[in-house]
């Protein structure tokens, strides 16, 4: 069993093939046989977690498993509380309703890296900084919530799954877990056992 945390840059693609000639998690992950738990979409950052384990990819994954990610969001605007309070209550997507476990606004981490390319700045406006918990991962859902509470996301990065972060890893960066962290981080996973050969059943 084998877990590597990778701090996916801005616009590259959370999978190791592209017909269009993108960046992909191959430019990165040299390990053979591992894939990604989950997904972080092309215009998004931070934390990938990569395994090769099927058991340890579900405990990661499946929302049921219980293993929240926590976001930072730049937002356009200055949020309200209303706006913050409403992220926590719940809002209403094409897909379903859809809340944060929690949401709070904050300043912009010392440890933060920049963006290449940065976001666009507009001059007039300012923009907020939040971070929000979530434990489902539905396509492009932090986007999707902060646009219903009126506050579009300009700048999106991963920064837990559980208790895993990505602070110390500069973009690019990937690292292997020891099983001591694995296990830490998600309990200790069931090995698969193998199938008892034809031959040697009683």
């Amino acid at each position: 069993m084998r877990l590597f945390l990778l701090n996916k840059p801005f616009q590259v693609m959370c999978q190791f093939t592209d017909d269009s000639g993108r960046k992909t998690l191959s430019d990165y992950v040299v390990a053979p046989g591992v894939y990604p738990a989950g997904r972080l979409d092309y215009d998004s950052e931070g934390l990938v977690l990569l395994t090769d384990d099927g058991k340890l990819k579900a405990r990661i994954s499946h929302p049921e498993s219980g293993v929240s990610k926590r976001y930072l969001a730049q937002v356009d605007g200055t949020i309200t509380p209303e706006a913050v309070q409403q992220l926590v209550k719940g809002v209403v997507l094409k897909d379903g309703p859809a809340r944060a476990v929690s949401a709070r606004v904050m300043d912009e981490p010392d440890w933060l890296w920049e963006r290449v390319p940065p976001i666009r700045v507009r001059k007039d406006i300012p923009t907020s900084w939040l971070e929000l918990e979530l434990r489902e991962g539905r396509n492009r859902q932090v986007r999707r919530m902060t646009a219903a509470v009126g506050f579009p996301t300009l700048r999106l990065i991963r920064t837990h799954i559980g208790t895993v972060e990505v602070a110390d890893l500069a973009p690019g960066q990937c690292r292997e877990l020891s099983p001591a962290e694995i296990t830490a981080a998600f309990g200790r996973i069931p090995r698969s056992r193998r199938p008892t050969p034809v031959g040697n059943r009683r």
